[in-house]
């Protein structure tokens, strides 16, 4: 028997790096990221657990956020925590593997100023762990096929749900996943997900509404009274609603050619809503320099209430019920280390009179594919809102130095009737560069910085802006 095999399958289809894509997605596939797992084969179950592998990584974050224009012990807030996850998975005994990972963060106790940064700890600025991770895989290679299932707790990313690894730990999931890749050029994703455990970022939305509802999580908030917590596993519905359901039931089809991709999904969340997805890019050799590389890309999210309808909710008398429509489209260039795009989106508006849900773009499980998204600035899913980006990455990897920089503005029309605040045109810059020395194998040192402008506005003139700077050490072994 073969010591190694090569598995033929992509572990999670469109696997969204979301450290990378909060912000400065500059990516030339659309949050792509196919790497094939390596598995072990084992002949019983003591080379089965002997040749099984330990991974995982450890992660230090400092965050200092100061509000803009503002006064009292409220406007300065940072935080420094230590953390990461450790994991061991078996080799594969007749296809068959198992595989646990516990994900850890430390408070380190290094608060300088008044105010603790939520983000980086669990509900209440408490350090926490939980098993992130604990699955029984099935590798199909040995009845001939290049398809993979995984069951039980794991980290899941697909187009419109993820892990959303912006912060210190990010989001895990129960779930069901066959993937096969038995079609050439094509990738085909059936799953089953009824559970989630927020990770850190959730606790940047605290209150919930309508702002949480479009940005990655939960319309209830993330605090102690809703029975919302952070690093808690709950029923989709649940941690949504308040009312349980039978989760989000996903297929998903990924075509790619040499210069073509199309990627289409649908997320059927019983009792909650159904979201369509389809994304397609192309690109080209510039015929005056085969080097420059055009590329042209869109999107489109389709919405509407299903089954129950439990996300119904008419604080202005309107239906409640979702019908809602997002597009975008991105144009950009590649150049050797050098790529830069433009994109524009626009989200279906409400009228006077409809609550804020009815057209916005929901996505409280962890997905944020939009082209158009900042770092921290999430508005391009509310109702009515119209928002532009551009970005520019350079990576100097041609000249001996493993260093990438990069930056953007994005900028957000709000409507009047989209019910977060008034309407206002938001702003957001912002820069992420990252280093991997050369002297420490699997080392990567980041420093980003976000400067939002108008990002709330209660009353005119009342807005909301902030300088954030971020420093990241993460060590994967």
């Amino acid at each position: 028997m073969k010591k190694i095999v090569l598995s033929m399958f992509v572990t999670a289809l469109l696997t969204n790096v979301y450290a990378d894509y909060d912000g400065v997605n500059i990516k030339l596939k659309h949050g792509v990221t196919e790497t094939p797992e390596v598995h072990v084969l084992s002949d019983d179950i003591k080379e089965m657990f002997g040749k099984g592998k330990t991974s995982g990584q450890i992660r230090m974050f400092y965050v200092d956020r100061e509000y803009q224009g503002g006064s009292g012990a409220d406007t300065h807030r940072d935080a420094t925590v230590l953390g990461g996850h450790l994991k061991y998975e078996t080799a594969t005994l007749n296809g068959i593997r198992l595989a646990t990972a516990f994900y850890t963060v430390q408070n380190l106790g290094l608060q300088q100023h008044a105010t603790q940064s939520p983000a980086l700890l669990g509900t209440g600025y408490k350090s926490y762990s939980i098993l992130g991770e604990g699955y029984l895989g099935y590798n199909f290679s040995e009845v001939g096929l290049k398809s993979d299932a995984k069951l039980g707790y794991q980290r899941y990313d697909s187009l419109m749900m993820g892990s959303d690894d912006a912060r210190t730990l990010p989001n895990t999931f129960r779930a069901y996943k066959f993937v096969s890749k038995d079609i050439e050029n094509t990738t085909i994703q059936i799953a089953h997900v009824d559970k989630i455990a927020y990770g850190t970022f959730a606790n940047i939305y605290s209150t919930g509404g309508i702002l949480a509802a479009t940005s990655g999580y939960t319309s209830r908030g993330i605090n102690d009274t809703t029975g919302v917590q952070t690093g808690e596993y709950l029923n989709l519905g649940s941690a949504t609603t308040g009312r349980k359901t039978a989760g989000v039931t996903n297929i998903q089809l990924k075509y790619t050619a040499k210069n073509f991709h199309i990627d289409l999904s649908n997320d059927y969340a019983w009792d909650l809503y159904n979201t369509l997805y389809a994304d397609a890019g192309i690109s080209w050799n510039c015929l005056l320099n085969s080097d420059v590389k055009p590329f042209v890309k869109l999107q489109m999210i389709k919405q509407n209430s299903v089954g129950g309808k439990y996300m119904q909710y008419s604080p202005l008398g309107g239906t409640g019920e979702i019908d809602s429509f997002y597009w975008a489209g991105k144009v950009g260039v590649k150049y050797e280390g050098f790529a830069a795009y433009l994109a524009y989106s626009q989200t279906s508006s409400n009228a006077a009179g409809d609550d804020s849900y009815k057209n916005a773009i929901l996505t409280q499980f962890g997905g944020m594919p939009a082209y158009t998204q900042g770092m921290v600035t999430r508005h391009m899913f509310l109702a009515g809102t119209k928002a532009t980006k551009v970005a520019a990455v350079y990576n100097f990897k041609k000249h001996g130095v493993s260093l990438s920089t990069a930056a953007y503005y994005a900028s957000f029309d709000t409507d009047a009737n989209s019910g977060y605040g008034i309407q206002r045109t938001a702003t957001e810059a912002g820069f992420d560069i990252k280093y991997y020395p050369k002297t420490i194998e699997k080392l990567q040192l980041r420093f980003r910085g976000n400067f939002p402008r108008k990002f709330a506005e209660a009353t005119p003139g009342n807005d909301t802006g902030w300088n954030e700077y971020r420093l990241i050490a993460n060590y994967n072994f």
